[in-house]
């Protein structure tokens, strides 16, 4: 089933977020998934098995070295964003 996600990662107890995020960034573009990055999230989109896999790799890296918060939302009602952006 193809899915679209949102994701944001919020690192904890650091002064450099970029490190974190790096790593959860550089995790998601290794995966079979379409990515666009926001200023406040990340938007993801791809099969469910992959997108769900994308995101358990991403965050185990990045949790392993930091402490982060991780907030997902996903849908299978908009798989693709609109021409207009939204769902």
């Amino acid at each position: 089933m193809r899915v679209q996600a949102e994701v944001s990662l919020y690192p904890l107890r650091t002064s450099k977020l970029s490190e974190p995020l790096e790593t959860f960034w550089r995790a998601l573009l290794r995966e079979d998934i379409d990515i666009e990055s926001g200023t406040m999230s990340t938007r993801i989109a791809g099969e469910s098995d992959s997108i769900f896999a994308a995101v358990r790799t991403a965050f185990g890296l990045a949790a392993a070295e930091h402490d982060v918060v991780m907030v997902l939302k996903m849908s299978n009602a908009c798989p693709e964003r609109s021409k207009n952006g939204t769902c």
